[in-house]
């Protein structure tokens, strides 16, 4: 976790709390979203992952506020209910696309191609962003 948590911060320049956060939200909806048996083997293969999953969902205070309350009326909210949480968490929006780029580039190197090509395909819109 601490060297995605570097790679993260030298690619978008924010600070290390942050950085863990944001990772932290991404893991978790990518838990939430993406396929059980790939999402599993990407958490297992970074150690730390279901920490920082904890410490995001805490931080969240669970309401996730009016564009969280908004999302779930239009269906939970999918990717654009995550940008919502990377916001809240101090991403600025330009640096979600590099954030989530250094994620899964750093998963594919950790577990492969063909853990982690599932789990784009699987969660619509999630490509624009990796």
């Amino acid at each position: 976790m601490e060297e995605l948590i570097a790679r993260v911060i030298n690619r978008t320049g924010i600070d290390a709390a942050t950085a863990k956060t944001a990772i932290g939200h991404i893991l978790a909806f990518l838990q939430k979203e993406g396929p059980a048996a790939e999402v599993s083997r990407l958490l297992a293969a970074l150690p730390g992952s279901e920490a920082a999953i904890a410490e995001a969902n805490a931080a969240e205070g669970g309401g996730g506020g009016l564009m969280g309350m908004l999302g779930g009326m239009m269906g939970g909210g999918g990717v654009m209910a995550l940008g919502q949480k990377l916001i809240s968490a101090g991403v600025p929006m330009n640096q979600m696309q590099p954030l989530g780029q250094e994620l899964f580039a750093h998963g594919r190197e950790t577990v492969g191609e063909d853990t982690m090509g599932p789990i784009v395909g699987a969660i619509p819109g999630l490509s624009q962003f990796v």
